[in-house]
């Protein structure tokens, strides 16, 4: 792919995500081409359908996501790297408006991202509750899916308090993962 080409494939990706974030998956080709610096052309031309852009946008997000969390590991003690990737995966749970919609509205063309997100983001959770719970900071019969689940229900937009609310309850969530992981601590 040719170099511009290439720019304004991340330039597409990164506004859709904006704009996706401010209004919702359903907003116009035109505010994301815009934002993007693009015409709606180069928008179609890459992503022909609205579903392969919302693909294009999770995964994206997904994959970005999962990747943190070695590094998360590496750089803080087993449980401020598990909260600290806990609140972006949040954060990238709570600010996509309409995406939970568009992933279960029926639409095949979406069938396949429930797996990718398991796929991907399972085995990086897993990985840092492994090391929390081995470092005896969280309890250790609690599986990456089930958090994942969790965390998600938690961040679906039940008050007009926005991601800083998710981010709360998710806390909350993480304090109650101690219990009962070191009785002599």
């Amino acid at each position: 792919m040719r170099s511009d080409a290439q720019r304004n494939l991340g330039s597409l990706l990164e506004a859709a995500k904006t704009v996706f974030a401010d209004s919702g998956v359903d907003a116009p080709a035109k505010e994301i081409a815009d934002r993007a610096g693009v015409g709606v052309g180069t928008l179609y031309r890459h992503y022909p359908q609205r579903s392969d852009l919302v693909k294009a946008v999770f995964q994206r997000e997904v994959d970005a996501c999962a990747e943190a969390a070695p590094a998360l590991a590496a750089e803080h003690e087993p449980v401020v790297s598990l909260a600290k990737w806990l609140d972006r995966f949040t954060e990238f749970i709570a600010t996509k408006r309409g995406l939970a919609t568009a992933l279960h509205s029926g639409d095949p063309a979406f069938d396949a991202l429930p797996d990718y997100f398991m796929q991907r983001l399972g085995p990086a959770l897993g990985g840092l509750l492994e090391a929390a719970a081995a470092a005896g900071e969280i309890r250790p019969d609690i599986s990456p899916k089930d958090l994942l689940y969790a965390v998600s229900t938690l961040c679906m937009p039940l008050t007009d308090e926005g991601p800083a609310y998710s981010q709360r309850m998710v806390g909350l969530l993480v304090d109650g993962l101690r219990y009962g992981a070191n009785p002599s601590r």
